[in-house]
């Protein structure tokens, strides 16, 4: 699947949104290639050719997983203001693919991908004495 949008057309591939997953996801967590292709292919399924989803169209489980990516800098949110013939005001959501930034870390190499300090790995280092110092009364 290629993701086509604006005049500039930038594209984003399948396999680019796979590497980029892999770079940022996959090394916070433990998921196999098999399951970040699988994110990949749910979240291209709502994009399409286009690079914005307008955020009405999700679950709340769905949600989880956009903002998920958006910590991880593939998706930005954006919002526009309608006014309706009742003089209302109705409040758009859109989740944007962030494709500069897909692309940019899909062409990385690997010894060029920032380093996530694991924080698990930190406070495993501190002794049950040090916490008990710490604890207090």
């Amino acid at each position: 699947m290629v993701l086509i949008s604006g005049i500039g057309m930038s594209v984003v591939t399948m396999r680019q949104v796979e590497l980029a997953l892999k770079r940022t996801v996959g090394k916070k967590s433990e998921m196999s290639d098999t399951e970040l292709k699988k994110l990949a292919e749910y979240v291209m399924s709502f994009f399409g050719y286009t690079d914005e989803v307008i955020d009405n169209r999700l679950t709340p489980g769905d949600r989880d997983v956009f903002y998920m990516l958006e910590e991880e800098g593939l998706v930005t949110t954006t919002h526009e203001e309608v006014l309706l013939k009742k003089g209302k005001l109705w409040r758009i959501h859109y989740w944007i693919l962030k494709k500069d930034q897909i692309i940019r870390l899909a062409g990385m190499d690997e010894k060029e991908v920032p380093k996530m300090e694991n924080v698990v790995d930190v406070y495993e280092e501190i002794s049950d004495e040090q916490w008990a110092r710490h604890r207090g009364p």
